[in-house]
């Protein structure tokens, strides 16, 4: 395996002699590894192996990438405190010019220069963390919101849309492939109560109240690059990033972020929102985000939170239904199981629904000067 590593390796214009490689394990999409050179004075390197059965178009999705991160650099010179080689990733192209390489077995590879003295975090401990966060992804989309040229390529179709998924959702009730209608009725009848309440992000946006922006669509705590003061550094991932609407870079977050529980927790106890942490990522988001957002996108920050959580229910309840054909699951049950701590979320945030609301309201008036 080694070999075959320093054959890919050297497939890129790298500045340094390749000397090993290390597996990062985090992440659960794309193969990962830290390339070491054999120069003191060189950089290091990340290599991925970009999973071509979710990204359909991985020169499509490089292209993506190499437009954002060089918008983004082109920013950041005009901004005197930056550190542009710390502060945005940075590809390194193939020696055939193109920013991948595909190898005889048709996968796809990708190097990005290693960002040294750097950290991220798997889980938002405090509120100052999860300020710092949100205003990371707030400051991402404030760099993009003049992204010039063609729409972003959609790198995973529909990702984030929430009428799709009730559709897969009832085909799947309708086809009942894995007969297990019946020990689910409770939870149907759950997504039914709240469906047309759910879509309410794609009408708006029909009706031109929300715009589309240039969107991160995975912003886990882990896609935060920190410094060795635990200062962000930047944003990384960005696998994802395509036109969308700015819930998904609220809701997901607050989600996955602000969960006292585990995603699948099978103790629904454990699970609720952590108000503390919402605060802090709703604050900094807003923060971050001050310069361009609208009085309507702000309005739906809350409820995005309540969304994402109804959306993943919906989708681990579908699967459950088809018969686990896209999730991985370690026991029959652990979709349901998902569906169950997903719910138990949600009605933790219907229940907090309106002080989440306050907060948002508040920092909306705090930072934004076109809030009123």
């Amino acid at each position: 395996m080694s070999n075959n590593i320093e054959l890919l390796v050297n497939q890129f214009a790298i500045d340094g002699t390749f000397k090993l490689h290390e597996p990062i394990v985090t992440g659960h999409i794309n193969d990962t590894y830290l390339i070491s050179t054999a120069e003191a004075d060189k950089p290091d390197y990340i290599l991925q192996r970009v999973n071509h059965n979710i990204f359909k178009n991985v020169p499509k999705l490089q292209e993506n990438i190499v437009r954002v991160v060089d918008h983004i650099r082109v920013k950041l010179s005009n901004i005197p405190a930056s550190d542009v080689a710390r502060n945005v990733v940075t590809l390194i192209p193939a020696k055939d010019g193109k920013w991948f390489h595909q190898d005889n077995e048709g996968n796809f590879w990708r190097i990005l220069v290693f960002i040294p003295e750097s950290h991220s975090y798997d889980q938002l401990s405090s509120e100052i963390l999860a300020y710092k966060a949100g205003k990371a992804f707030g400051e991402f989309g404030a760099l993009l919101v003049d992204l010039p040229g063609e729409p972003l390529y959609e790198t995973i179709k529909d990702f984030h849309n929430m009428e799709w998924r009730l559709q897969q959702f009832r085909d799947a009730v309708k086809d009942n492939l894995a007969n297990r209608l019946e020990s689910v009725k409770e939870e149907i009848g759950f997504v039914e109560e709240r469906a047309e309440e759910m879509c309410i992000v794609q009408k708006l946006g029909r009706e031109g109240k929300l715009p589309k922006r240039i969107v991160h669509c995975d912003t886990k705590i882990n896609n935060v690059l920190f410094d060795e003061n635990d200062d962000t550094l930047c944003v990384i991932d960005l696998d994802t990033v395509m036109s969308g609407y700015i819930t998904s870079d609220f809701g997901d977050a607050i989600r996955t972020g602000a969960n006292t529980g585990e995603e699948d927790d099978a103790d629904l106890n454990k699970v609720s929102l952590n108000l503390g942490l919402f605060k802090g990522y709703a604050e900094g988001f807003i923060t971050g985000g001050a310069s361009f957002l609208t009085k309507e996108e702000i309005g739906v920050l809350a409820f995005s939170g309540k969304l994402f959580a109804f959306m993943q229910a919906v989708r681990f309840l579908t699967d459950y239904i088809n018969g686990d054909t896209y999730y991985k699951i370690h026991h029959p049950m652990h979709n349901l199981q998902r569906t169950k701590a997903q719910f138990k979320l949600l009605f933790s945030m219907e229940a907090q629904y309106i002080e989440m609301c306050k907060i948002v309201e508040k920092a909306a008036k705090e930072n934004c000067k076109n809030y009123a």
